[in-house]
C-alpha cells in the first residue's frame, strides 16, 4: 500500500497521534510519505501529487482538513480524515472510531462513502471575489465574531475559549438577512445566518435534525434571538434530544435546498468552518458540490453501508475482514 500523510503541525494542542496512526498503518513492503505543512501552505499544492497513492490521509483541524478535502474534490482518491485539531467536528459528523489504530485499520480495510461538500463565494471589502470549501458550517453574524474574538485563547482554552467569547458579548447585534433557497426568496431578523454541510457539534447534538454529507443538499440556519445567552437553550435541549426531532430547537429556524444566497444591509464577519475570512460582508453565495469525496469509513461510521466487498490491503491475523 502506498499512502501518503498530509499533517498540519500546528492544529490542535500538538498531539504526537498522527505518528502512532503511522506506525499501525505501516506494514512491511508498504511506503508512505509523510508531508508537514507550512504556515503559508496551499491547499492545491499540498496535494497536487496525491493522484499515485493508494489513501490519503488529512491530519489537522477542520478548518485544514476541509480546505484540503476541497482541494481533494473528484480526484476519486480515498481519503481518511485523521482528527489533529482542537474541535474535530468533521471526524465527529463521520462517526468513525477515533483510535489511531482503529483508523489504521480502517484505512487497510478500505470501505469508503462518496459524500458532498459546499462551496461559498464572497467578496472583500476591496471588492475581490473569493472562493471557499467547506464541510461544516460557514455564515455571517454573530458564530463568525466568536470565532474572532475566541482566537487569542483558543490555543490555551480549546473549546472553552467559544463559551468565553460568547458571555463577553451578551447582546449582539441583531440583522436582517435576506435569504434566497433554491430561488425562494425569505427575510428573517436574526443574529447569524448559517449554511451547514454537516451540522453536529460536541455532545452528538444535531442543530438540526437530518444534516447529512450525501444527501445533496445544505441546510440554512438562522438564530433568531437578541440575547447570547438564549443560544445555549437549543444546546441544553440538544441534551435530552440529540437529533432534534422530539422537542425542536428554540430560536432556531431551518431552510434546506442547493443552491443559497444571503444578504445582509450592513457588512458582517465570515466564517468558513471555524476560520474567519472577512471582517466584513454584505452578501455570500453558497451552493452544494455532490458526491466530489471518498472518504474512508468503518461500521461506526453512519455513512458506512454493509457490504461483502474484501478488504484491500488487511491482514487476515490483524483484521477481521475477509482477505483478497
Amino acid at each position: 500500500m502506498r499512502s501518503v500523510i498530509i499533517h498540519n503541525p500546528l492544529s490542535g494542542f500538538g498531539s504526537d497521534a498522527i505518528f502512532e496512526f503511522e506506525r499501525a498503518l505501516v506494514h512491511a513492503g508498504d511506503e508512505c510519505t509523510f508531508r508537514a505543512l507550512a504556515p503559508d501552505f496551499v491547499a492545491d499544492g499540498a496535494v497536487g501529487d496525491v493522484d499515485g497513492f493508494d489513501i490519503c490521509v488529512l491530519s489537522g483541524g477542520d478548518g485544514t482538513v476541509t480546505g484540503l478535502l476541497y482541494a481533494l474534490r473528484n480526484r476519486g482518491v480515498p481519503v481518511c480524515v485523521f482528527p489533529s485539531g482542537t474541535a474535530n467536528l468533521l471526524f465527529a459528523n463521520i462517526g468513525n472510531a477515533p483510535e489511531p489504530a482503529a483508523l489504521a485499520r480502517a484505512c487497510r480495510v478500505g470501505h469508503t462513502a462518496t459524500v458532498d461538500l459546499g462551496e461559498i463565494v464572497w467578496k472583500d471589502e476591496s471588492g475581490m471575489e473569493h472562493v471557499k470549501g467547506f464541510g461544516l458550517m460557514s455564515g455571517t453574524g454573530f458564530d463568525a465574531q466568536l470565532m474572532e474574538a475566541a482566537l487569542p485563547n483558543k490555543a490555551a482554552m480549546g473549546q472553552a475559549a467559544y463559551f468565553a467569547a460568547a458571555f463577553a458579548n451578551p447582546r449582539p447585534a441583531v440583522e436582517e438577512f435576506t435569504i434566497v433557497v433554491d430561488g425562494q426568496e425569505y427575510h428573517r431578523r436574526g443574529i447569524s445566518c448559517m449554511v451547514a454541510d454537516n451540522a453536529m457539534i460536541q455532545g452528538d447534538i444535531q442543530i438540526v435534525p437530518d444534516c447529512r454529507m450525501d444527501d445533496g443538499l445544505l441546510d440554512v440556519i438562522v438564530i433568531e434571538t437578541q440575547d447570547a445567552a438564549q443560544v445555549l437553550r437549543p444546546l441544553f435541549f440538544g441534551i435530552v434530544d440529540k437529533t432534534g426531532k422530539s422537542i425542536g430547537r428554540p430560536h432556531l429556524e431551518a431552510f434546506r435546498g442547493r443552491e443559497i444566497t444571503v444578504r445582509t444591509e450592513n457588512p458582517v464577519p465570515l466564517e468558513v468552518d471555524g476560520d474567519v475570512v472577512s471582517s466584513g460582508v454584505t452578501e455570500y453565495r453558497a451552493r452544494v458540490l455532490p458526491s466530489v469525496c471518498d472518504i474512508v469509513v468503518d461500521s461506526m461510521s453512519s455513512y458506512h453501508s454493509s457490504s461483502d466487498v474484501p478488504a484491500r490491503f488487511a491482514d487476515a491475523d490483524e483484521i477481521a475482514f475477509p482477505k483478497e
